[in-house]
């Protein structure tokens, strides 16, 4: 079995490692890129080369002359544009050949063969750039990957909200609060790439250090990842070394957890049988990928790691192996679709209940004027409410014009609520009501749905009420850690991803 982050090709030569035989985590990083990056490796993968070609008008800069929304006003545009040029002459953080096995994958999930999960933080803190954090985050996955395998008998895309995921598009630019009788107001907090949480003049002060710190933590996660993916840590042959620390007193129902250990066990014995007999199909279903994806809000972040690679065409943005486009940036004549259209990267889309059919299918021929496979997923986020009444035409208008594109559910961004007190929550109810709905509707029109993409934590947190932990609005601050939207916490996501292949199973 192989396991590895973002890509699976073999080289023939043998890594290169410490004189004492040890394998620190820096070797493993940087021989990773050194075996698998083109401009190095002698062995490129079959993707390369191909008929897409640029824009002539397009540069890495040419967003600069577009209107930014969600634009965030630094004081000193001398401290960005240093920022800048430091980064962009810092070593990548992910490479080409992953990025393009990526593009491979979702291009099998485009024609049902596979199905993606997405999920992981709101919004990633510097703070939380530790061992246990990033351990849980990939074992949640791990687990909810291992359910929908089992349920849904294919193999399961795991792209995660980590290493890059320091930036949150705001409802308004500016915060007010009420300090000791008086109206303050502070710029928004944008995530930890931008600003500080604290509120405070110095703290919300957007500072463009900031951007060279996000990259460093997202390397030291990288890092990270990729030590433990290479030293056996998701081994699908022993699923239940994934159990997280609280596993057996998290409060997750006897039945759930009984379920969660025969079905490991059921599939380890499976896999084992299936190599026995020399079944080649059970490396398709043992190898465990991971993929990293973040919003791209900054774009003088996301330009800054945006390269040019020998022996291939285009640019490749190499902070991330998918990035995305949120609802609020997704305008046709804005700075994030004018830079989008430019890399060579996976693109995600968020579609909302507002947006219209011929939006879509405009940013589909600009960001993907080839129609080539693996490159547009949409994330369709409209409300439990808004399924029926705004996902069946725009599903209509891609399918009629033939456009290659990966559905995907986002059923937490639509279904966002504020209890009496003013905390910010979400239900599980109505994140498991738009997700069997968009399901329905692309059965109905001769559709799929193909992945589903989740704010979630492996902690033990209390930020979304219901499901079966039976949280109410009541619970909500015996563990609220989210400094920006709710997410399902560990018992919460592992019972969804149960509902979801008992879906998948009808499908």
């Amino acid at each position: 079995m192989e396991i590895v982050l973002g890509v699976v090709p073999r080289c023939t030569e043998e890594p290169r490692r410490p004189m004492d035989g040890s394998t620190s985590t820096t070797v493993v990083f940087w021989e990773f890129l050194v075996r698998h990056e083109p401009s190095l490796s002698p062995n490129p993968d079959s993707h390369a080369g191909g008929a897409w070609m640029p824009a002539a008008d397009w540069s890495v800069d040419s967003w600069r002359a577009k209107a930014m929304a969600q634009a965030v006003e630094y004081p000193d545009a001398e401290a960005v544009e240093s920022a800048y040029r430091q980064l962009r002459d810092l070593p990548p953080l992910v490479t080409s050949w992953e990025i393009e096995r990526l593009k491979s994958l979702i291009a099998d999930a485009q024609s049902g063969k596979r199905f993606l999960l997405q999920g992981g933080d709101c919004a990633e803190t510097l703070a939380d750039c530790r061992s246990d954090v990033i351990t849980n985050k990939l074992k949640i996955l791990l687990q909810m990957s291992l359910v929908l395998v089992h349920g849904g008998k294919k193999p399961v895309i795991r792209v995660g909200r980590f290493a890059g995921q320091y930036a949150k598009p705001r409802s308004s630019p500016v915060e007010t609060r009420d300090i000791g009788g008086s109206k303050i107001s502070l710029p928004s907090y944008f995530g930890d790439l931008f600003n500080s949480i604290e509120f405070s003049p110095t703290a919300r002060r957007p500072d463009p250090a900031l951007l060279v710190r996000g990259y460093k933590h997202a390397a030291l996660t990288l890092n990270f990842i990729r030590a433990l993916v290479d030293g056996g840590f998701a081994d699908l042959h022993h699923p239940e070394n994934w159990n997280l620390s609280f596993f057996t007193h998290a409060g997750l129902p006897p039945g759930l957890r009984a379920e969660y250990e025969k079905m490991t066990e059921r599939l380890a014995d499976g896999l084992r049988f299936m190599e026995a007999l020399g079944d080649r199909t059970v490396d398709d279903l043992t190898r465990v990928e991971f993929f990293t994806s973040h919003e791209g809000l900054s774009l003088y972040y996301e330009a800054s790691q945006t390269r040019q690679v020998p022996r291939r065409h285009g640019h490749y943005n190499l902070s991330a192996h998918m990035p995305w486009i949120g609802e609020r940036t997704r305008g046709l004549d804005g700075a994030h679709v004018e830079y989008f259209r430019g890399i060579r990267n996976p693109v995600g889309v968020k579609v909302g209940p507002k947006a219209r059919a011929d939006e879509v299918l405009a940013l589909c021929d600009i960001l993907n004027p080839g129609n080539e496979a693996g490159k547009i997923v949409l994330i369709c986020r409209m409300g439990a409410a808004n399924v029926r009444g705004a996902l069946p035409g725009i599903v209509e208008a891609v399918r009629k014009e033939g456009e290659r594109v990966l559905w995907v559910c986002d059923p937490m961004h639509g279904n966002g609520m504020t209890t009496a007190s003013g905390i910010k929550t979400r239900s599980f109810d109505a994140i498991l009501s738009e997700l069997r709905d968009q399901f329905d509707v692309h059965r109905e029109m001769g559709t799929h749905l193909g992945g589903v993409h989740f704010e979630l934590t492996g902690d033990d947190v209390t930020e979304c009420i219901g499901g079966g932990a039976g949280i109410t609005e009541n619970d909500l601050n015996l563990n609220y850690a989210s400094l920006c939207d709710p997410r399902l916490n560990y018992q919460q996501a592992l019972e969804m991803a149960f509902l979801l292949a008992q879906r998948m199973q009808k499908a």
